[in-house]
C-alpha cells in the first residue's frame, strides 16, 4: 500500500498515513485516523488533567477534598476512600444502548453519572501525608507531585520517580537533594541541570555525566572542580560558587550568563540512548519507535508519549508497562488490545472506556472492576455482547471513526486544565475554534499578596520564618502563591533563593525547555547531514548529528 495523504478533520492540515500504519490499523481491525498526529494528541490529552487542582467536597461523604474536577463540573466525584468502598455499585448506573441516539452522546451521559475518583492514586502503593498529588503513588511527605511516585519529602515535580528531598524536577528519577532539573537522573545535589546523569553537588550543568563539584559547565564527562568548563583548584572554586549560591539576583544573573555561554557548545540532535531505528526525543532502550517522546523500553511503537515497556502500540499518552496492542489510549497500563480508552489497568479487549480495572470484553463502560461482557455498564451474555458490540461498531464505522479516540465533546476536562495546554498551548479563542472547551474559573487567586517580590530578601540566609505566613505574587503571571514550611527548610538546607515565580510558571518553563513535541528538519552544523530535531532551524544553538557529537564530545 502507498503513502496516503489526508486532510485533518480538526485543523484541516495535511498528514500522511504510511504503509506500516495501514498494516497496524488492519491488525487492530479499525479504520485509519481522520485527524493528524498533533490533533490526536490534543484530543487524548484533554482527558488527562494532572496539575490543575481544586478544593471541593466528596459527593458521597461530603468531606472536603482535593480534586482534579472543578466544583462546577457535572461529574459525580468521590474521595478515594468512598470511591474504593462497597457503598456504591457502578453496574447500578448501567443503561441500554439506544440505536436512535449517537453512541458517544450516550457514553458522555454515562461518564457524568458514574462516580469518578477525585484524583488518580495508585492504591497498590498508598501515599502518606501527600494530599496534593495526582497520578502518583508510593509517596511520603510530598507536595504538588504529578505523574510520578515512590518519593519522599519532595515537591513541585512532574514525570519523576524515586525522589528524596528534591524539588522542581521535570522528567527524572533516582535523585536526592536536586532542584530545578530537566532529565536529571541518578544524581545527588544537582541544581539547575538539564540532561545530567550520575553527577554530584553541581550547579548549572548541561548534558554532563559523572560531574562532581562543577558549576556552569556543558558537555562534561568525569570531571570535578570545573567552573565554566575550566578546571579550578578547590579553594578558588569554592570562593567563586559561594558568592553566587543563595542569592536570587546573582543566581538569576549567572543563569543568563550560562545560557549565553552554553551556546558555544554543540547539542545532540536528540537525547535518545541505546535505541535502534527510533525517531523522537528522550527515547531510551527502545527499538523501532517513531515520533515518540519520553519513551523507555518500547518496541514497534508510534506516536507514543510518556510510556514505558510497551510493544506494538500507536497513539498512546502515558503509562504502558507490559502493554501491547494499544491504540488511541491515555493512561492505560498492564493491558492488551485496548482501543480509545482513558485509564485502564490489567485489562484486555476493551474499547471506549473510562477508568477500568481487571476487566475484559467491555465497550463504552465507566469505572468497572472485574467486569466482563459489559456495554454502557450493563452486563450481557457473550452472545448478546458480541451482537450489540457489532451494532455499535457499525455506527462508528459508518462515520469513519472506529479506531479514533473519544470526541472532545465528552472529555471530562477543559483544554486549559490539561496536559494539552502544557505541550501544545492555545489561547481561549484558538481552543474553542478547534472544538475544545475552556475553563474560565480555575482556582487561582490574584491581588491578595502581602509582600511584593522586590521586598523578599535577596539571600536565603536573610529570609525570616515569617515568610511562611506571607502571600507572594508570581512575577510572570501575577498568581498568588505561598512558601510552605517544608519548602523553606529545603531552600535553606540547599542554599537556594526563594523563587519569584509560582509553581505553574516554573513548570511551564521546564516543559518549554525540555524541547517540546515538535520536530524540525535541519542540517548538522558540522557535516551538513540532514537531521530531525526539536531545535528549529532558526534557533541559535549549534546542533550536531549523533555521529559528529560523539566524535567531538564523547
Amino acid at each position: 500500500m502507498q503513502i496516503e495523504t489526508k486532510q485533518c478533520q480538526s485543523c484541516k492540515k495535511d498528514f500522511n498515513i504510511e504503509p506500516d500504519d495501514f498494516a497496524f490499523y488492519e491488525k487492530m481491525g479499525v479504520q485509519p485516523p481522520v485527524s493528524c498526529p498533533d490533533c490526536r494528541f490534543k484530543i487524548r490529552a484533554q482527558f488527562r488533567n494532572e496539575t490543575t487542582l481544586y478544593s471541593r467536597k466528596c459527593d458521597l461523604c461530603e468531606r472536603a477534598i482535593v480534586s482534579m474536577y472543578n466544583p462546577s463540573s457535572p461529574y459525580t466525584v468521590y474521595c478515594e476512600e468512598c470511591y474504593r468502598s462497597d457503598n456504591w455499585d457502578p453496574f447500578s448506573y448501567g443503561q441500554d444502548y439506544n440505536p436512535n441516539k449517537l453512541f458517544f452522546e450516550q457514553l458522555g451521559e454515562l461518564f457524568k453519572r458514574v462516580p469518578k475518583m477525585a484524583i488518580f492514586s495508585d492504591h497498590s502503593r498508598p501515599s502518606i501525608n501527600s494530599e496534593y498529588i495526582n497520578y502518583s503513588g508510593g509517596n511520603k511527605n510530598c507536595y504538588l507531585l504529578f505523574n510520578g511516585g515512590d518519593s519522599e519529602n519532595s515537591m513541585y515535580s512532574r514525570g519523576t520517580r524515586f525522589l528524596k528531598d528534591t524539588s522542581d524536577i521535570y522528567f527524572g528519577q533516582k535523585l536526592e537533594r536536586c532542584y530545578q532539573g530537566i532529565n536529571v537522573n541518578q544524581s545527588n545535589g544537582v541544581r539547575f541541570g538539564k540532561n545530567v546523569t550520575g553527577s554530584v553537588d553541581s550547579d548549572f550543568l548541561y548534558d554532563s555525566v559523572n560531574a562532581q563539584d562543577c558549576f556552569g559547565c556543558v558537555n562534561l564527562r568525569h570531571k570535578n572542580n570545573y567552573f565554566l568548563n575550566e578546571p579550578l583548584n578547590k579553594e578558588t572554586y569554592k570562593n567563586k560558587t559561594e558568592n553566587i549560591r543563595g542569592s536570587y539576583s546573582k543566581t538569576k544573573d549567572f543563569l543568563e550568563q550560562f545560557k549565553k555561554f552554553s551556546l558555544k557548545f554543540p547539542r545532540r540532535e536528540n537525547n535518545n540512548l541505546k535505541t535502534t531505528d527510533c525517531s523522537g526525543d528522550y527515547i531510551f532502550e527502545s527499538k523501532n519507535c517513531h515520533n515518540c517522546f519520553e519513551t523507555a523500553v518500547c518496541e514497534n511503537c508510534k506516536y507514543g508519549f510518556f510510556i514505558k515497556n510497551s510493544k506494538d502500540c500507536y497513539d498512546v499518552t502515558g503509562y504502558g508497562y507490559s502493554a501491547e496492542l494499544l491504540l488511541e489510549c491515555a493512561g492505560v497500563g498492564f493491558s492488551q488490545n485496548v482501543i480509545g480508552t482513558f485509564w485502564a489497568e490489567s485489562s484486555h479487549d476493551i474499547e471506549y472506556c473510562f477508568s477500568m480495572f481487571t476487566s475484559e470484553y467491555c465497550l463504552g463502560c465507566s469505572d468497572l472492576n472485574h467486569a466482563q461482557y459489559a456495554i454502557l455498564n450493563k452486563k450481557y451474555t457473550k452472545e448478546e455482547f458480541e451482537s450489540l458490540r457489532q451494532q455499535i461498531l457499525n455506527e462508528l464505522k459508518l462515520k469513519g471513526i472506529y479506531g479514533s479516540f473519544m470526541p472532545p465533546a465528552i472529555a471530562p476536562f477543559s483544554y486549559n486544565e490539561t496536559i494539552a495546554q502544557d505541550y501544545m498551548p492555545l489561547s481561549k479563542g484558538e481552543a474553542v475554534a478547534q472544538g475544545y472547551t475552556w475553563q474560565d474559573n480555575l482556582q487561582i487567586t490574584k491581588g491578595r499578596e502581602t509582600v511584593k517580590s522586590e521586598n523578599i530578601p535577596d539571600n536565603i540566609k536573610d529570609v525570616p520564618d515569617s515568610i511562611e505566613k506571607e502571600i507572594l505574587v508570581c512575577i510572570s503571571c501575577g498568581r498568588n502563591y505561598r512558601i510552605i514550611k517544608q519548602e523553606l527548610e529545603f531552600y535553606r538546607k540547599e542554599n537556594l533563593p526563594i523563587p519569584r515565580e509560582c509553581f505553574y510558571c516554573r513548570h511551564k518553563q521546564r516543559v518549554k525547555e525540555s524541547g517540546g513535541l515538535k520536530f524540525y528538519e535541519r542540517k548538522c552544523d558540522k557535516c551538513s547531514k540532514q537531521i530531525k530535531t526539536t531545535y528549529a532551524p532558526n534557533c541559535p544553538e549549534i546542533v550536531y548529528c549523533e555521529e559528529c557529537y560523539q566524535q567531538e564530545v564523547i
